[in-house]
């Protein structure tokens, strides 16, 4: 089991032979999870033994548990552990190459001095050429201040880097577009707006990742004013984009309208409410939030003015209560909480062919093999398990949309059009209950997002350059 789609690892073993076999360092290796599918003898001896012996694991926590006990296992010293993750990550993951080679000094006076200065002048006279005269035209910016990273929390500018750089590869995988990591050494709202406003100038679109709620809101609130170039926080609405195109594939499969959906959000933070948001854009017809302290409702003030927003903009009934006092009756539940909240029982109360979307990660709210005979469809954050809402499926097609057009913003009828672009690309012959999403690599997503969002971006406004093909 563990070497169907797991990890590999390769442990770097010094044995002393006369206190330990390789028969015992295999044992306690097959004991703890892992296959050994590889051994190479770095050295032989006759009383020291050091080989390479690579183990392929189920999950991460396996190769914390192996490479402990080959610490402390006598007679064996653990002399490196190397794994294909770390090995890809050596060096980081991006690097940038001129477009066009250097081979002379004519090369060089045009690409630098004295040959650049005209197209200097030529930007400086008609600041709009930065578009189609520098690295701006198909440039985004990933800024993080590490706050909020996955699942790891507040871990820090630095910690955050392989994030973004991964976020970067994907921008380029799939769309084409060079994205540049930008960790900022600083949690100071105030400081991380300016700091954006003042490296603008270098880019197409900002994509703001892994800062925490509630100060993501107002960073991105203030650069959407202050600046002219499209400012999208991913893990708000990115995750709300690719939500929604689920979820009008399930609501499809079991033939219910939207406008008739009740349906509950658990855990207001940033993606909680950028679900919501594109859920009253989008018509659905009620909505109840709840959170650590209860259903939102407007006959309580919160602290938290986001809260505040949200209960003058849900629950029409007043419902008041818990989780289980939301749930009841209800057609949709979308969890973006914690692991464990959502009981079966509460599934059993819903309405008649549920719709379940368990988001936590890395543990669902309730994991789906608790729920399979009760809920219609399921879907979670995890790729272990079928409909996994995953926002790789939004960011690559959506900026790639804005840039082509210069759309001064994102709008909410962009995000709509990007919903529907990511749902129509499973078709009613492919729609079932464990595919209402389609896949990362499904080839034509980012095309029909691209065409879609384009087409929003026009009619909103919004586009400061049309496509020759939407002319």
């Amino acid at each position: 089991m563990a070497g169907l789609g797991g990890k590999s690892i390769i442990l770097r073993l010094e044995m002393n032979l006369q206190e330990t076999t390789f028969g015992k360092v295999a044992s306690r290796i097959g004991e703890l999870g892992g296959d050994i599918v590889a051994i190479d003898v770095i050295q032989a001896g006759r009383e020291v033994s050091v080989r390479d012996v690579t183990v392929t694991v189920g999950d991460s926590l396996q190769i914390e548990r192996i490479t402990e006990a080959m610490r402390n296992l006598q007679g064996v010293k653990l002399i490196n552990v190397s794994d294909r993750t770390f090995l890809l990550h050596l060096g980081g993951k991006i690097e940038t190459r001129p477009k066009t080679p250097i081979q002379n000094r004519d090369d060089l006076s045009r690409v630098y001095t004295p040959d650049v200065a005209r197209v200097c002048l030529a930007i400086k006279d008609e600041p709009r050429k930065a578009f189609t005269l520098t690295i701006k035209r198909n440039t985004v910016a990933v800024v993080s201040d590490g706050s909020a990273v996955l699942g790891l929390g507040n871990i820090g500018p630095e910690a955050a880097m392989p994030v973004m750089e991964g976020k970067a590869m994907l921008f380029k995988q799939f769309a084409d577009v060079d994205a540049f990591p930008i960790c900022l050494n600083t949690q100071d709202t105030d400081e991380i707006v300016r700091t954006v406003k003042a490296i603008a100038p270098a880019f197409g679109g900002i994509n703001l990742e892994d800062i925490s709620s509630p100060r993501c809101f107002e960073i991105e609130e203030r650069l959407r004013r202050e600046l002219d170039i499209p400012v999208f926080h991913d893990d708000q609405h990115g995750t709300a984009v690719v939500l929604f195109a689920g979820l009008l594939n399930a609501l499809r499969l079991v033939g219910k309208p939207l406008s008739q959906v009740r349906a509950v959000v658990c855990g207001i933070g940033a993606a909680g409410v950028a679900c919501s948001k594109i859920l009253l854009a989008g018509g659905i017809g009620e909505l109840i939030g709840v959170d650590r302290e209860g259903i939102l409702h407007r006959g309580r003030r919160y602290a938290n003015e986001m809260w505040n927003w949200y209960a003058a903009h849900t629950n029409p009934r007043g419902v008041t209560g818990g989780l289980r006092e939301a749930v009841e009756g209800a057609d949709v539940f979308i969890g973006l909480s914690a692991g464990g909240l959502l009981k079966r029982e509460h599934v059993a109360a819903m309405a008649d062919r549920p719709i379940v979307f368990a988001m936590a990660n890395p543990t669902p709210e309730i994991a789906p093999e608790e729920i399979e005979d009760l809920a219609a469809v399921i879907a979670t954050g995890r790729s272990d398990y079928p409909n996994q809402i995953n926002n790789v499926l939004c960011f690559p097609g959506i900026f790639r949309a804005a840039l082509d057009c210069r759309s001064s913003q994102i709008t909410e009828e962009m995000k709509l059009a990007a919903s529907r672009a990511i749902a129509s690309t499973v078709s009613d012959g492919e729609l079932n209950e464990h595919y209402i999403i389609p896949s990362v690599f499904h080839s034509q997503v980012v095309a029909r997002i691209r065409e879609e969002v384009v087409a929003a971006a026009i009619s909103s406004g919004v586009a400061r350059r049309i496509p020759r093909e939407f002319r």
